[in-house]
């Protein structure tokens, strides 16, 4: 079967299983003790993570806080600015194309009184920087923007909206789960973004093991905010929990992995896409149209609208030898927000399916569709 689903998730790398492995048997200690080699060993495992992890970011290896995945993350840092700031401002700025674990917990504050402004975004899922710029306002809090769109594959203007929210003062936070390992990020360059979301299973990285990135000023204090879970006092007192030590060293050796391969993944992901790209358009001809954009985007991502066809029923007859989906998989039993969104009508939207492709897929695996 050849697996087209990977904006959902990605199986772990050889490589990162057994590196995994050794933390679930013989090195099993609690990286938060003292005194003993078997804490001292997964202490330095962590820390190495977190090396890897950093470089992948651009980030300092104290910027990065380890988390469950990015759907914690994105709570904890849109509640725990939300409550920290409150005295400042009640105001949030998102945008209508956000993965629901952004859009969700903004629902979540407007029911305790917090205001929030939805942004439009374009037909390709992106926001507009000049709108984001007039929604602004003296009490606004926190802007948060994915980088990355889930769905389609749109890289929003992270530049410019990183320039705005500076010049503005206002802190912004952006999910950039989609993106990692096959989008370069470049933190360091983009001071303007305060805090970022990311989770490692989206490439070749175990469930269950994420980041937040908060940055930090020139004497390398980390913005303050309210912590989600308040207890040990483990990642600078952010994130209190013991460690999942084997979860976090699978993360850092994905990362690792990323950082090497990049340019090559990149490389291999426009590959993939060009291909089924003119497959499907030598099939299909006018029964096809396109929601993704084909610039300015995440490789690897194609989100199609076979026209008159239900997505589900054509996912279910494609299930034997092809795994996709009609969407995000965190918010699979409701037509996608995302596409309504773009302006697509509920016919359009379930006409609609995403392709999300591996850099290890093959470009004869590809040729599968040439058999449909």
């Amino acid at each position: 079967m050849l697996y087209l689903d990977n904006s959902a998730t990605t199986p772990i790398l050889p490589e990162v299983r057994d590196k995994m492995m050794t933390y679930l048997s013989n090195e099993y200690g609690n990286p938060s003790g003292k005194y003993y080699e078997l804490a001292e060993n997964a202490n330095k495992a962590v820390e190495e993570a977190r090396t890897h992890v950093s470089t992948l970011l651009d980030a300092k290896m104290k910027e990065i806080i380890f988390t469950s995945g990015a759907t914690e993350s994105n709570n904890m840092v849109i509640k725990g600015v939300a409550d920290y700031y409150s005295s400042k401002g009640t105001h949030i700025v998102t945008s209508k194309a956000e993965h629901s674990a952004v859009i969700d917990v903004c629902k979540f504050l407007e029911s305790k009184g917090y205001e929030i402004t939805y942004l439009d975004v374009d037909r390709y899922g992106r926001v507009d920087p000049q709108e984001l710029s007039d929604q602004i306002r003296e009490d606004t809090i926190l802007v948060s923007i994915m980088w990355g769109n889930n769905e389609l594959g749109s890289l929003n203007n992270m530049e410019l909206i990183s320039q705005i929210c500076e010049e503005e003062n206002v802190f912004l936070h952006t999910d950039a789960t989609q993106i990692l390992g096959k989008v370069a990020i470049n933190w360091s360059e983009l001071p303007g973004i305060s805090f970022l979301s990311c989770s490692a299973h989206k490439m070749h990285g175990p469930k269950g093991v994420g980041a937040l990135l908060v940055r930090s000023d020139q004497y390398g204090k980390l913005i303050p905010f309210t912590p989600l879970f308040h207890g040990g006092g483990q990642e600078k007192g952010l994130r209190s929990g013991t460690y999942s030590v084997h979860n976090v060293v699978g993360f850092g050796e994905a990362a690792r992995i990323s950082t090497l391969n990049l340019q090559q993944n990149q490389k291999n992901l426009m590959s993939l896409e060009s291909r089924l790209i003119e497959i499907l358009n030598e099939k299909f001809h006018d029964h096809i149209s396109y929601n993704s954009d084909d610039t300015n985007k995440i490789p690897g991502v194609i989100n199609v609208r076979f026209i008159g066809i239900n997505n589900e029923v054509l996912l279910k007859k494609l299930s034997p030898v092809i795994a996709a989906s009609t969407g995000s998989a965190c918010s699979s039993a409701a037509p996608s927000h995302v596409l309504q969104a773009i302006g697509l009508d509920l016919r359009a939207v379930r006409e609609s399916i995403r392709f999300s492709f591996s850099p290890y897929t093959t470009l004869d695996e590809v040729e599968i569709f040439n058999e449909l």
